[in-house]
């Protein structure tokens, strides 16, 4: 298949065909620019020792200077399921936590806030749009996560990532 965002020719795995369906939404309803949707954003974290390699489906941009904003897992099954795996890669990617981890299948959504972890709006119409993430990033202090419950954050992405099936390792 074709990739919504780079145009270039990609293997249908899994929930790829619901991932472009969420970078359509993204573009052609939420109003973000192409160049501010990351796909397979790398997450690289270690873990006892070891370098764990994994990625992020989508990451989304906003801000001056453009900052990670949203995080998704995009799903083919049950989205609840996800909800734990994509707020744990959200608080590790980089210096401070993604503010909104987001589980999709391109026909629903649920929107989660990535420091507390709870639940605060689900359906596509609740992701924001992208005049409202510069709003809230402009408003937003950056968060790192707590370094005492790093480690233990580390292990519990790396549990739920290992149970992916039907995706493309590098």
């Amino acid at each position: 298949m074709k990739d919504y965002l780079t145009g270039a020719e990609i293997p249908d795995i899994g929930a790829e065909a619901n991932r472009q369906a969420v970078a359509r939404y993204l573009v052609e309803t939420k109003g973000y620019r192409t160049a501010a949707i990351f796909r397979d954003a790398p997450l690289v974290i270690e873990v006892s020792g070891e370098s764990y390699r994994s990625r992020i489906d989508l990451l989304v941009m906003a801000g001056q200077p453009p900052r990670p904003f949203m995080a998704f897992k995009c799903a083919a099954g049950s989205l609840g399921s996800r909800e734990r795996e994509i707020v744990s890669a959200g608080r590790l990617y980089g210096k401070y936590q993604v503010p909104l981890a987001v589980v999709s299948d391109g026909r629903d959504a649920i929107l989660l806030d990535t420091v507390s972890g709870r639940r605060i709006a689900e359906g596509l119409d609740a992701i924001p749009d992208a005049r409202e993430a510069e709003r809230q990033m402009a408003a937003r202090t950056p968060v790192p996560y707590p370094p005492e419950r790093l480690e233990r954050e580390k292990r519990v992405f790396r549990t739920y990532d290992q149970a992916n099936v039907n995706v493309a390792r590098t």
